[in-house]
């Protein structure tokens, strides 16, 4: 194909003599979503109502009819398996491989018209496209260059502040002034200006420009857009609840002149708001098409009546949507368990020793998921699986002790334990941020191989010295008093207190507190579960042996687990069992989204737990706790107003007698749940730094080397002239032990260790 704007229309379709073969098997609502190729069209599928199926089956059905050529035809869809899926299924259905047309994700088909028309928006077609670390490396340059304070504004959030701009579709001239003052000090415009120039300047585009450059390019080339007008004959969409502000007008201008549009979506199932998703986008679909055909499926292939009944009852309680009750012709199985329990150890062991009897039962592993909605949650559903020997994963995520913000908690924990540890000493001495970077590092590991210390054994000899810098002395001699006075507390204090005391006065927890890293609130929920799971144990020695037990848990060869992954992350997947944990105010609705969305924040937790509940084939268990233990301390739980709103004849109590007695199912009050809990303590801040010292590797180049001595001091006595890589030549005044007091000829009288100067005649 030469030139798409010079296609000749295509050629009238030819009237089949009977119903083609690739639309046996259709419901009528799927056939009719399938038919209706003309003119704008909205399908609202479901969950489990075969929304795939009907995408690639008109898809096929278009170019089997020769209502246009293949690359007459834009389908876009969120994930490149997603695109690869449709073309398998079109080619199978039309019974050869398509060529030529135009099937991708949204930032694959911008790039791609960005390349054929880069210079009118200021890039050459070769443009590099930035992953996420050079966008913040680009960001923090410019952060650099302007004196912005990167501890008040990291670059990771300054970079994700500018993508969700280009998400909602705002240019630096189009942001508002409110917005820009409240990035950066008020220089968030400036930021994002300079960011912007920098990109043209090095011919590049981040993610956010594939869309928002596209968008920018059909404005200001009516010609372009004209073009790709006249080749889209038809455009299809997938997902498209889940469409930011960029995307959505992209697609309003591609298919404003002909209006064959097609887009498939759940408004029900919009719970990706966090990211840029605009549920208004299908809410208005009407709107921005009069006249458009809308198509309800409502037909559910995977899960039975009651399981329907109980999502489609709860999702009604939603004032912003479109509104479809979905049913099925299976039979009524079972209905959803809703169960109340003591805590939530007891949650875990009642649906831990379900799991193992239906396993016991022949139900496979991998047909179960237990679906939280916070990721500190899975910490005792991992335990007891352990415990009973259930093989288990993590889905998109990773186990509980195995996360970044556990591992270095547990870090300090060990050198408490264990002085000797130098993989956890160096994992946190500079966890936050406290200026002992790779220099003080250094010395002290050519301090500890020479003398064949420990590493914190040799921090502390050298803090006696003049080894350090000033700074770098003070700081590393306060960290290891501190480390002593929180090895003392073990034996006198409270194990639980101990820790507590260590994650406050480390700053550890207020590093995160403070971050405006969008996953810092979940680093901090963790934290707090981790102090939990103290209290399961008599002492920390005791805990410290269950981690190193629970680490050494290697999965097992078999592909047979139960799945344990957030809500969030379940959207798409199906079960034969689902349960549900953690149905209680504060937790799921989560007491932070509603503080900081309101209305809007409630209905999408309520999208969630609909998504949660028609994740569930055959079975789907909800529990709530009456207590849960937030940072250590019992707090009261209401169950979750979401229980209610279930309707009662399609669910099955197994509420504990007596278990909230006279509160009722639905309070709508936080119950004394607090979602939001940090640990208190003086604001201080940091991030992770690699050491280039892990696992006890060469410290440095060949002059430290050279400079590390045998420790004994042979041939070092007073008066013999030295010199030291850092002070230059000087002669011994005074000595004892390894520790010699040198007057140097330049940097005058210091305290060192006689590892680190060699004798010179």
């Amino acid at each position: 194909m030469s030139d798409p704007s010079q296609i000749p229309p295509a050629p009238p379709p030819s009237a089949p003599a009977a119903p083609a073969p690739y639309l046996s098997g259709l419901n009528e609502t799927q056939a009719q979503a399938v038919a209706a190729v003309d003119g704008p069209v909205l399908v609202l599928a479901g969950a489990g109502t075969g929304k795939t199926r009907v995408l690639t089956t008109r898809l096929a059905h278009i170019l089997m009819q020769r209502k246009a050529r293949p690359w007459e035809v834009l389908a876009v869809t969120f994930t490149n398996k997603a695109a690869r899926e449709m073309k398998e299924r079109v080619g199978n259905l039309v019974g050869a491989p398509v060529e030529g047309w135009w099937v991708g994700t949204f930032h694959a088909i911008g790039a791609r018209i960005l390349r054929a028309n880069a210079e009118l928006v200021g890039r050459q077609p070769n443009f590099t496209i930035l992953d996420s670390d050079d966008q913040v490396r680009l960001v923090k340059q410019h952060l650099d260059a302007l004196e912005i304070d990167q501890k008040r504004w990291p670059p990771r959030v300054v970079s994700g502040a500018i993508q969700r701009f280009k998400d909602r579709g705002l240019t630096p001239e189009k942001l508002p002034e409110e917005e820009a003052q409240s990035l950066c000090d008020g220089r968030g415009l400036e930021i994002y200006k300079a960011y912007q120039d920098r990109l043209e300047a090095l011919n590049a585009c981040d993610f956010g420009d594939l869309l928002l450059l596209c968008v920018e390019l059909f404005q200001t080339a009516p010609e372009v857009l004209a073009k790709y007008q006249r080749q889209f004959r038809y455009i299809m969409v997938d997902e498209y609840q889940d469409t930011n502000v960029a995307q959505y007008l992209w697609l309003r201008l591609l298919a404003q002149a002909h209006k064959n549009i097609c887009c498939v979506g759940d408004d029900d199932q919009s719970i990706y708001s966090w990211r840029g998703a605009e549920v208004g986008n299908i809410l208005r679909f009407e709107k921005d098409f009069p006249g458009a055909t809308v198509v309800r499926l409502e037909r559910n292939y995977r899960s039975t009546s009651h399981i329907l009944a109980a999502a489609s009852g709860l999702i009604a309680h939603n004032d912003g949507r479109l509104g479809k009750t979905l049913w099925t012709e299976e039979n009524d199985g079972d209905p959803v368990v809703v169960r109340g329990v003591w805590d939530g150890d007891e949650e875990a062991r009642v649906i831990g020793d379900e799991i193992e009897s239906l396993h016991r039962g022949g139900h496979k592993l991998n047909e179960i998921a237990v679906l939280v909605r916070a990721g500190f949650q899975t910490r005792e559903f991992e335990e007891r699986l352990i415990t009973l020997g259930v093989p288990y994963r993590v889905v998109g995520g990773q186990r509980f002790y195995e996360r970044q913000e556990i591992r270095d908690a547990i870090a300090y924990l060990r050198v408490i334990a264990q002085p000797a540890d130098d993989l956890a000493f160096e994992r946190i001495v500079n966890l936050p941020k406290r200026g002992l970077g790779d220099a003080t590092m250094q010395a002290v590991h050519l301090h500890a191989r020479a003398r064949g210390l420990p590493l914190v054994a040799a921090a502390r000899e050298i803090c006696g010295t003049d080894e350090l810098k000033p700074k770098a002395r003070q700081t590393l001699t306060q960290l290891i008093g501190d480390f002593d006075r929180w090895r003392g507390l073990v034996s006198v204090t409270d194990h639980i207190d101990v820790v507590k005391t260590v994650l406050d006065e480390s700053g550890y927890t207020d590093m995160w507190r403070e971050s405006k890293a969008p996953e810092a609130q979940g680093r901090l929920e963790n934290l707090k579960e981790m102090v939990v799971a103290l209290e399961d144990f008599d002492n920390l020695a005791g805990f410290l042996e269950h981690v190193s037990l629970v680490m050494e848990n290697e999965e097992n060869a078999t592909d047979d687990k139960v799945s344990l992954m957030t809500l969030h992350g379940a959207k798409g997947l199906e079960f034969e069992t689902v349960f549900l944990p953690g149905w209680e105010e504060g937790l799921f609705p989560h007491q932070r989204a509603l503080d900081e969305g309101g209305l809007a924040a409630l209905e999408e937790e309520r999208r969630l737990a609909y998504v949660g509940l028609t994740r569930a084939r055959k079975r789907a268990a909800i529990s709530f706790a009456a207590n849960r233990r937030v940072y250590g301390q019992w707090q009261t739980a209401l169950p979750s107003r979401f229980v209610e709103e279930l309707p009662g004849d399609n669910i099955s109590r197994q509420q504990e007698q007596g278990l909230y007695a006279g509160s009722g199912y639905g309070g709508l009050g936080n119950g004394g749940y607090d979602g939001g809990t940090a640990f208190p303590g003086a604001l201080r801040r940091g991030g992770p730094r690699a050491s280039r010292f892990a696992g006890g590797g060469n410290a440095g180049g060949g002059d430290w080397r050279a400079a590390a001595r045998d420790s004994t001091g042979d041939g070092l006595t007073v008066g013999t002239r030295v010199f030291h890589q850092k002070f230059g030549y000087g002669r011994i005044k005074a000595k004892d032990g390894d520790k010699l007091e040198i007057d140097f000829e330049k940097a005058g009288t210091k305290k060192v260790m006689g590892s680190f100067v060699e004798s010179v005649s």
